[in-house]
């Protein structure tokens, strides 16, 4: 892959991301990439090629929204994962049918087919809510008890 085409891309990226103050994908999806290139070569293989032969080009060449792009991408790395189906998070914690783009206070996790483990993160708003917080907790980092400090934030938010 070209070099300038990546680093266009990535500008563009990353304008986008200043100008919408979305949360940055890019450190989970990394993380993921690793574990996979550990696990499951043969998909990490298959993340990389698209990254590379679609991510890169939609954004940098054919104008696509790099957020939109950067959250199939999520989708495709998930998939590639584990089977399942991306879903939204809305600010109350109502779950919604992943329709791309996605609003900005959505977060968007891919729930694993069957119980084959814990959700994946796809994408965060610049803020979690609290529902979606206890969401996240829950469905992707196991949690089935608040913390102690997230209980005294609810109780003031009540007041």
């Amino acid at each position: 892959m070209e070099k300038e085409l990546q680093e266009r891309a990535d500008r563009i990226f990353d304008e986008a991301l200043g100008q919408t103050r979305a949360k940055d994908p890019r450190e989970f999806y990394r993380a993921r990439l690793r574990e996979m290139k550990a696990d499951d070569p043969e998909g990490y293989l298959k993340a990389v090629a698209y990254y590379e032969t679609d991510l890169v080009p939609s954004i940098a060449e054919a104008g696509d929204d790099p957020l939109v792009a950067w959250q199939r991408f999520g989708c495709h790395l998930a998939e590639l994962t584990v089977t399942g189906t991306p879903v939204e998070i809305d600010p109350t914690g109502r779950r919604c049918p992943h329709a791309p783009p996605t609003p900005p206070d959505r977060m968007v996790l891919h729930i694993p087919k069957g119980s084959k483990g814990r959700a994946l993160v796809v994408g965060l708003p610049p803020e979690l809510s609290a529902a979606q917080l206890a969401t996240y907790g829950l469905l992707v980092g196991g949690r089935q008890k608040m913390r102690e400090q997230e209980a005294k934030s609810s109780e003031k938010s009540d007041v």
